[in-house]
């Protein structure tokens, strides 16, 4: 979100600089003035389900549906509802918009009950699958102006009042009656800015939903005592859905009008989670300094000190394995094909905070996130085929043309086949969270049409600079490997190296995961930016340092390892994914297993690409620096 500071400035220029007074803002961010009796559009948005108000609450499903499936018996506007325009992320992420009946003037208020549209005849199969969905917490989502519908809560920690995004299609907790209550009713209320005289902005959307029984048929009326309104699973229903606006002046200007939405719960946490991460790096940096400076420069000045005129000579320590330390892995294709992938994602990573942190992924543009994520990451083939050329070159390959191949992809299927399995247990379950084919074969086009040439093209540069000269020859016979330590056994090395970069990371892992799967936006890039670096740093180090312990130990296929250990925090990941499911998640449904459970494994996959590309190059870079440094007859 654009700051404050960032607007004041801008709105100064647009003063001084007439012409471009539109020019500030950003697509979709742009304010809209009214004037009264404008008409106010609302949208309506796919059902969700919701984390409870409860601090032990857990979320029950991850299906979404369609605002409009007929098993709801929402109102529908007249001439049908029209689907509106949405960005690929937002489509990605499950956002079916559609226009609505409700009719919103600026600054008119109903001074009594509205009547929205009388159903009649629903199903009792039906009124048992909305009350299904109001035992499950399901949430629905209007937008006003860009806005979200939202309910007043307060933060029980710090006693302040923050907007939560949604509000409840029924409630189940009523003590005086059984079965869920549906709302049928809904208190609209709309905040608004007057920066002019005679031209109003939206600042706020309010909605209290209530459940209003008895006669569905005859007089409407807001203030009168009723029972709410239980549907019977045996019998057929009548609902009256039923609204009522008001408007009301808020002095929150339009550039802060997400302040109150994107509230921060606890930021205490969020501090605490980065002062710890970064007395981990300090930490690890002055280990890594300490052995670089003490250990390595010692050993670089006795070996340096040794007469390479006489014709015994003996080595000791990491130099024993000198002339196997760049020995080409097994499988170099295949490290070289996960280092470019990994250096692709890397990239993209890096592209989207910088845009996120310079505000540019505005909360108005719904689904910008994962457009830019999707556009950076088709568009950095590049990379990928760069350095997976240049790895592979390195590591002695000289298959480059199937290497080539196998780095445009090789991961790109591997997630559209994780994808449209998915997509097969929504459609199935009647979800809207289903990527449509028309948008599936869109990103296909995208990654196989643009990345997969783009990456030919990396390759291709990537062939031409040729491989990354080793400052040591390699011996024609390998030597003899001793056993390693227990520690330093590939999976005890994994594990062990992920714990830090886990540790440094786990605290904001609980706010992603809450607004990948409970449907809370993820708005602190700052501490997202700080704890990524964080954890590079973290993994880089951690990796460099196992490298130097097993070249130690004389074991020199550290190739692998690196990736490995720089990968470990993936495995932790995978662990607090489980560990979130269990404490956080509440899924009765297979279908909402195993899309959690797939979405979990695309992230570890993402992480494990990621931390272990960022291990291998740092070790790749802290080897060749060691071995420069020593004289070799």
């Amino acid at each position: 979100m654009l700051s404050t500071n960032r607007l004041k400035y801008g709105s100064a220029v647009s003063l001084l600089l007439a012409v471009c007074a539109n020019a500030f803002y950003l697509p979709g961010a742009a304010p809209r003035n009214y004037i009264q009796g404008d008409q106010v559009d609302l949208f309506v948005n796919a059902l969700t389900p919701m984390l409870a108000g409860s601090d032990d609450a857990k979320l029950k499903s991850l299906i979404n549906y369609d605002y409009y499936n007929p098993r709801f018996h929402f109102c529908e506007p007249q001439g049908g509802a029209q689907k509106q325009p949405e960005s690929l992320g937002s489509i990605l992420f499950g956002d079916r918009i559609f226009n609505s009946p409700y009719d919103i003037k600026m600054m008119e208020n109903n001074s009594t009950c509205q009547t929205l549209c009388t159903v009649r005849d629903v199903p009792g199969e039906d009124a048992q699958f909305i009350n299904d969905r109001i035992k499950e917490d399901y949430a629905l989502n209007w937008l006003v102006d860009g806005l979200p519908a939202a309910e007043m809560k307060m933060d029980l920690r710090t006693n302040e009042l923050f907007f939560d995004m949604g509000f409840n299609l029924g409630n189940d907790d009523e003590p005086y009656h059984d079965s869920p209550a549906l709302n049928n009713h809904y208190d609209i209320v709309l905040r608004y800015h007057n920066p002019v005289p005679g031209q109003y902005r939206v600042v706020g959307v309010l909605v209290w939903p209530s459940s209003r029984g008895g006669s569905q048929e005859g007089a409407t009326s807001c203030t009168e005592e009723v029972p709410p309104l239980i549907l019977s699973e045996t019998t057929t229903n009548t609902i009256r859905y039923t609204y009522r606006v008001t408007w009301n002046e808020s002095d929150t200007p339009w550039a802060t009008r997400w302040d109150n939405y994107l509230h921060i719960f606890d930021p205490r946490i969020h501090w605490f989670s980065l002062v710890n991460s970064l007395v981990i790096v300090v930490f690890l940096c002055i280990m890594v300094s300490m052995i670089l400076l003490r250990s390595v420069s010692r050993d670089i000045s006795r070996y340096n000190a040794i007469d390479l005129s006489e014709d015994v000579q003996e080595d000791w320590g990491w130099k024993l394995v000198h002339g196997e330390v760049f020995r080409s892995p097994q499988h170099p294709m295949i490290l070289a094909v996960l280092v470019g992938n990994g250096a692709q994602l890397c990239a993209m990573v890096g592209v989207t905070l910088v845009f996120a942190l310079l505000g540019f992924l505005s909360p108005s543009n719904r689904g910008s996130l994962a457009t830019v994520m999707m556009v950076c990451w088709t568009f950095f083939g590049g990379i990928g085929g760069y350095a997976s050329s240049r790895v592979y070159a390195s590591l002695g390959g000289t298959d480059k043309r199937k290497n080539s191949f196998i780095t445009a992809t090789a991961l790109p299927t591997c997630i559209f086949a994780v994808i449209f399995l998915l997509d097969l247990f929504l459609i199935t379950a009647g979800s809207s969270g289903a990527v449509p084919f028309g948008t599936m074969l869109f990103v296909i086009l995208l990654w196989f049409g643009i990345s997969a040439p783009l990456s030919a093209v990396g390759s291709y540069f990537g062939s031409k600079h040729g491989a990354v000269t080793h400052p040591v020859r390699v011996n024609p016979i390998p030597r003899q490997i001793p056993p390693s330590p227990k520690y330093l056994r590939p999976w005890s090395a994994t594990l062990l190296g992920g714990i830090l970069p886990f540790g440094a990371a786990f605290v904001e892992l609980y706010f992603v995961l809450s607004s990948l799967f409970a449907s809370r936006a993820y708005y602190a890039f700052g501490f997202l930016a700080l704890t990524a670096g964080v954890v590079g740093l973290t993994t880089a180090t951690v990796t460099i340092l196992f490298s130097y312990f097993l070249l130690c130990a004389e074991e020199y296929r550290w190739h692998w390892r690196a990736f490995l250990t720089g990968g470990g925090s993936a495995f932790w990941l995978f662990a607090y994914g489980v560990f979130y499911w269990v404490s956080r998640l509440s899924l009765d449904s297979f279908t909402s297993v195993v899309l959690y459970f797939g979405y979990l494994i695309l992230l570890t996959i993402f992480d494990f690409l990621i931390t272990g590309t960022i291990g291998f190059l740092a070790t790749y870079w802290a080897v060749r620096r060691l071995y420069s440094a020593i004289r070799i007859d």
